[in-house]
């Protein structure tokens, strides 16, 4: 997959066991080359595409990538691509709007590009993808889907726990100790807001850097409270789920709109960091007061300074990666659109009705033989 970042392309292979539990074999990174990633920014960011050529184009482009990346992987691991079950592709974003289309507020949509059928030719493996418009369709916000993963890997019976994946936007799964790791049932999951988006692009503007490296630009500012105050003051935060965002909504026009003018770079960077914490442990101290422990996956879970100041807003709670459970933070995602795969072949659902407000539990994607 490649998420809201579009930093680069992760892929997982990934062994099932005859039950619930997989395991990660090997995991592999492939960084989008300079022009794609800066377009499909732009694109994320609500830039218009120049025509239906270009969107074709950028389609078998972006599936291109999916296939190589996922035949690096093959190669790298040693395996034949015959004992490959499928390719589960979550392809990449470039507008998401399931609470209705921005001109008129009743076209619901979800866009990913990365065809399927270019992927399972290029590589010779089935291939699953176009996961979240199913979910869409009925009536959902087709994300997060990954809670369903998270159930089966992560629940606990003696604790209260939340996964928080810390990509270009946050999300929060929330495990009680009485949910079912099987069926998810007791399991909730939504979007928090922005997470690394909007660091990066700042970051890129002030540094020419892609991203805040261990949070030092952050670390080297002041959060300026009374932005922080402006930011918070969006009316999206305050919504509860079922609810999903992305850089349509939070880009650094949305910003700017809340700038003075005269702030400090690094400060508003540290204001940055802050609104991903605040806006997570708010979430969490609202919706699942008594977690004990935070699972944290993404690019975030490798910023210090982001996990320090979400633990001292979460007073009590073990802030800690996902790395500690045994699933690699870095890969968590695109394993969970492995096991995205499986449930569609083998004719389950994917989603679960309470995260994202579909009318009920729905078999996701379609499937392009090999």
């Amino acid at each position: 997959m490649s998420g809201t970042s579009a930093d680069g392309i992760d892929a997982a292979l990934v062994r099932f066991d005859e039950g619930s539990g997989c395991t990660l074999v090997q995991g592999h990174t492939c960084a989008w080359d300079l022009a794609t990633s800066a377009r499909l920014l732009e694109l994320g960011q609500g830039a218009p595409i120049e025509s239906i050529d270009e969107l074709g184009t950028l389609d078998v482009h972006i599936a291109e990538c999916f296939a190589e990346a996922a035949l690096q992987l093959i190669r790298s691991a040693g395996v034949d691509a015959a004992q490959i079950r499928a390719i589960g592709s979550h392809g990449q974003t470039i507008r998401h709007r399931p609470d209705g289309a921005a001109f008129d507020g009743r076209n619901r949509f979800t866009m990913q590009l990365g065809d399927g059928n270019v992927i399972a030719e290029r590589t010779g493996v089935a291939t699953v993808a176009d996961f979240r418009r199913r979910d869409v369709a009925a009536g959902g916000q087709g994300a997060p889907l990954l809670p369903t993963l998270h159930a089966a890997m992560l629940c606990s019976d003696s604790e209260h726990r939340a996964v928080l994946n810390l990509g270009g936007i946050a999300n929060l799964t929330l495990l009680p100790a009485s949910c079912d790791g099987v069926s998810g049932a007791g399991v909730r999951g939504f979007d928090t807001g922005p997470a690394n988006a909007l660091m990066d692009a700042w970051c890129q503007r002030h540094l020419g850097q892609p991203f805040d490296r261990d949070g030092s630009f952050a670390g080297r500012g002041a959060v300026d409270e009374s932005l922080l105050v402006r930011l918070l003051g969006e009316p999206w935060f305050s919504h509860p789920p079922p609810k999903s965002t992305g850089r349509e909504q939070f880009q650094l026009q949305w910003l700017q709109h809340h700038l003075r003018g005269d702030e400090r770079p690094e400060d508003v960077q540290a204001t940055l960091l802050e609104l991903t914490a605040a806006t997570v442990a708010d979430a969490l101290l609202a919706l699942q007061p008594d977690t004990m422990r935070v699972l944290a996956c993404g690019g975030g879970v490798h910023n210090p300074v982001l996990l320090r100041r979400l633990a001292a807003r979460l007073p009590g709670v073990s802030v800690e990666s996902t790395a500690v459970h045994g699933l690699d933070p870095d890969h968590v995602e695109a394993m969970g659109f492995a096991w995205l795969a499986r449930q569609t072949l083998a004719g389950r659902a994917g989603n679960l009705p309470a995260v994202t407000g579909a009318r009920g539990p729905r078999t996701l994607g379609v499937i392009y033989p090999a």
